[in-house]
């Protein structure tokens, strides 16, 4: 069986080979501190998991290195302030300051993206039996947040500005073009992101969230099925309000932090969505020993896995020690 194969038939609990299909993420950060052993770890345990090349015809106006101590300007124009080597920075200064949103012209709508090379994706993924996900990565609440700061926004979506709206209409519009282009590519899954969830709620009301945002992700799991691609989702914190709403979706896989919700409350979505990782990064990658990390992949395993159901995903990141790191694939390959 191919990675491909093992990872279709994970999405669709049919796997009975009991091979948890993995992939781990990487920060540069890890790269930098600890290369020898992220090199180990990528040996013994590869990815079944592969990004396609994005290659564009036009170039967005994009400055400096996200990663870097420094500033870093995005597609949208947004400036992050970088004070750690290895991570990404943070927004100062909003790009959008008028409380009636008429300086929203200011905004990049960052449509060079849409100029990629798709014969380039096709030949990738014809050439790798791995599972291919595209290389875009649309975050609607995130980029607003970015865009306007994070405090001017939450207060915006209380009463929101008709600039505000159609802001986001023209953001969402070009969003779902993306996702159209990359769907009528040859790689087997859509992906979005929005962090949602503080320690232990949402940071905005579930109703706010079904308003103005659940009917985003709508179209784009929809442009996804029209081409018959798997889609995967991305959301830190405590989002258990959302967990029923991206199922009713049609939600592949959704990557969370499980270990801070609780694994024993998302028992209940067992069968229904995929849990695409992750290991706690909060305190058993940082703070645990290689026999609580074997603990803890043992639990997920035990009270999420169906037949399928589980994606043995782990992010070395800041903090994470590399041997734990190394315990979770090693962990997931005995069970």
């Amino acid at each position: 069986m191919t990675s491909r194969e093992l990872v279709n038939a994970t999405l669709e609990f049919r796997n009975e080979t009991g091979i948890v299909p993995r992939q781990m993420w990487v920060l540069p950060w890890a790269e930098k501190n600890y290369g020898k052993e992220l090199e180990r770890i990528r040996t013994l345990y590869p990815d079944d998991f592969a990004g396609p090349p994005v290659i564009l015809d036009k170039q967005p106006p994009v400055t400096g290195d996200p990663y870097a101590v420094g500033e870093y300007v995005d597609e949208w124009g947004c400036r992050f302030t970088n004070i750690h080597d290895g991570v990404i920075g943070e927004v100062k200064e909003p790009v959008i300051c008028e409380e009636d949103w008429s300086d929203a012209g200011k905004a990049h709508i960052p449509v060079e993206l849409l100029t990629f090379d798709a014969d380039a994706v096709n030949r990738f993924c014809r050439e790798t039996d791995r599972f291919v996900i595209a290389g875009c990565c649309p975050r609607p609440f995130e980029q607003l947040q970015f865009l306007r700061s994070t405090q001017e926004l939450y207060m915006d979506l209380m009463d929101p500005p008709r600039g505000m709206l159609d802001f986001m209409e023209r953001m969402h519009g070009f969003y779902c073009a993306l996702l159209e282009k990359w769907a009528q590519t040859e790689v087997d899954a859509l992906n979005f992101m929005d962090d949602w969830g503080s320690q232990k709620s949402l940071l905005i009301s579930p109703e706010l969230w079904k308003t103005y945002f659940k009917p985003m992700y709508r179209d784009y799991i929809a442009i996804a099925k029209k081409y018959g691609k798997k889609t995967f989702m991305h959301s830190d914190g405590c989002i258990l309000d959302i967990y029923p709403h991206m199922i009713e979706l049609g939600l592949d896989a959704l990557n969370s932090q499980i270990f801070c919700m609780g694994i024993e409350k998302l028992e209940q979505f067992r069968g229904k969505i995929t849990f695409w990782g992750e290991i706690d990064r909060q305190h058993i990658l940082p703070e645990g020993t290689p026999e609580q990390v074997e603990e803890a992949v043992k639990s997920v395993k035990e009270s999420l896995w169906a037949g399928g159901g589980c994606i043995a995903q782990c992010e070395f990141g800041p903090g994470a020690r590399p041997e734990n790191v190394e315990a979770v694939f090693r962990a997931w390959s005995r069970e």
